[in-house]
């Protein structure tokens, strides 16, 4: 009997925010498969049951924690198993973690189709783990949802071939326009926090680049603290762990550290902050939808599109990330010109297009898939925008991916 259902796996926060929509269109069709990648309860369980998604069908169980190469190499051990015991029709993977690595590899050993959402982003940069993590993904993929029309040119230049990438845009957009509080709500967030829309700088730092460097970190906190507005910092685990590990407890304490937040508080701050500063992936997609500007501090990016529109802007610690600092404080006509420039990441349809193109190649046909029509216009105002193409709209031809091994 052929499989009926789609196995996502997924076990970081950022992949249960960007494949919610996936699995609600899915529904019954959708088998969550959870890596336990993320382990803290305050940045999962709270996600599962804002999106409203069911527990995990499946968990992997003892990967958290574990350095990369191990962690990597249990999840594929364990998921190989699943996948024999009850092969799914196709295996989806969002982005660039080690979830989504282990469950490409685990997939394609199995001879099982590999979905990869979020596909074709790359930094072309050979010290950041998620780029080896992309690069592995790709050619192991069945079927690329490319975000952009520039992350789907550097599938075709590595030599993927055009049937087998779509443009779908990408789903963070509408998981941002359905989480975001409605303004009243917001401003209570906002306040609750001690402080006034327009009135402060929200930042998050976690990634190894800024947390395992003890004097870049020291840097950016110092630069943070030296800004005349109040700073709120969502303390990630790693970066508490790094900021004891370091002996910075002193430059951290200038600081109003918070605990970690959910999706919704974090995207009421977010929106109206006076300045982002941040090196999450994640956070350069949803400033181009919340139209706040940032700035990125990471050695490079896998996200141009937010940086070419104008939305964001990369600097390293130290005299970059100063100034960029001091920049953008200082630019009062920021959010008036941001408000006009659409996202490049699409309209928020990217959820239905995914699985539009898995259920024509994969699965018997379905009910079709509601489209999200956004908050009402006077929560959230935004200017019109051209649809980004999408399957059948598109010069990157969309057909009957290879079948299955």
């Amino acid at each position: 009997m052929s499989s009926t259902d789609v196995a996502l796996v997924l076990g970081t926060r950022p992949e249960i925010v960007k494949l919610a929509g996936v699995a609600r269109l899915l529904g019954p069709q959708a088998r969550i498969v959870w890596s336990g990648q993320h382990w803290d309860p305050a940045l999962t369980t709270t996600f599962f049951a804002q999106y409203g998604l069911p527990r995990p069908h499946h968990l992997l169980k003892g990967v958290g924690g574990e350095p990369r190469g191990r962690q990597i190499g249990h999840m594929v051990s364990r998921l190989s198993d699943h996948l024999a015991a009850r092969p799914p029709a196709a295996v989806v993977v969002q982005g660039d973690t080690n979830t989504a690595a282990a469950g490409a590899l685990a997939a394609h050993c199995a001879g099982i189709p590999v979905v990869h959402v979020e596909a074709g982003l790359r930094s072309f940069d050979p010290d950041m783990p998620e780029e080896a993590n992309r690069r592995l993904i790709a050619p192991l993929a069945d079927l690329h949802c490319a975000p952009t029309a520039t992350a789907a040119a550097h599938l075709l230049r590595e030599g993927i071939p055009p049937e087998r990438v779509v443009i779908t845009g990408n789903t963070v957009v509408e998981a941002t326009l359905e989480t975001l509080p409605a303004e009243a709500e917001a401003h209570r967030i906002v306040t609750g926090h001690g402080v006034t829309p327009g009135g402060y700088v929200l930042a998050t730092i976690h990634r190894p680049e800024n947390t395992d460097d003890a004097a870049r970190l020291a840097q950016i906190l110092d630069q943070l603290a030296a800004l005349d507005l109040p700073v709120l910092l969502p303390l990630h685990p790693r970066t508490r762990a790094a900021v004891e590990a370091h002996g910075l407890r002193g430059p951290i304490a200038r600081l109003r550290r918070i605990d970690p937040l959910d999706h919704a508080g974090f995207l009421a701050l977010a929106r109206h902050c006076r300045l982002l500063v941040s090196d999450s992936g994640g956070v350069q997609e949803e400033c181009t939808v919340l139209k706040r500007p940032l700035v990125v501090v990471r050695n490079s990016t896998e996200r141009p599109e937010a940086v070419q529109a104008g939305f964001a802007r990369l600097a390293r610690p130290g005299h970059e990330l100063a100034r960029a600092l001091r920049d953008l404080l200082a630019d009062e006509a920021a959010a008036e010109r941001l408000a006009q420039l659409p996202s490049p990441y699409g309209t928020g349809q990217a959820s239905a297009e995914i699985v539009a193109a898995v259920r024509g190649r994969y699965l018997a046909p379905g009910p079709p898939a509601e489209r999200f029509t956004g908050p009402p216009a006077e929560r959230f105002p935004e200017p019109a925008a051209a649809p980004l193409p999408g399957p059948g709209r598109t010069p990157v031809t969309a057909v009957a991916a290879r079948p299955r091994r």
